[in-house]
């Protein structure tokens, strides 16, 4: 499968408007065949991919490699005080 690069290199604050830009060419891309590949992303714009549930979807580049990312740690429910604990 054929890849395009998207250079995010100028992303200094990117937003969730950014995300749904980045998504819809990756759908694009797709469509035609190919997939999308982001370059030069800084870490904020990585945390938001990683919030809003695209990380499976949207692949990162580090220094010219894919970069192989970590599925985010699961979240550890906190019981009121006085709770028994459970398990």
């Amino acid at each position: 499968m054929r890849s395009v690069c998207l250079d995010c290199g100028q992303l200094k604050a990117p937003t969730a408007a950014t995300i749904d830009e980045i998504a819809r060419f990756q759908l694009a891309a797709r469509r035609r065949g190919c997939r999308l590949e982001l370059a030069n992303a800084n870490p904020y714009l990585v945390e938001l991919i990683g919030f809003v549930g695209l990380s499976d979807v949207l692949r990162l580049q580090a220094r010219g490699q894919a970069e192989e990312r970590k599925e985010p740690g699961g979240v550890e429910e906190e019981g009121e005080r006085g709770d028994p604990p459970t398990g």
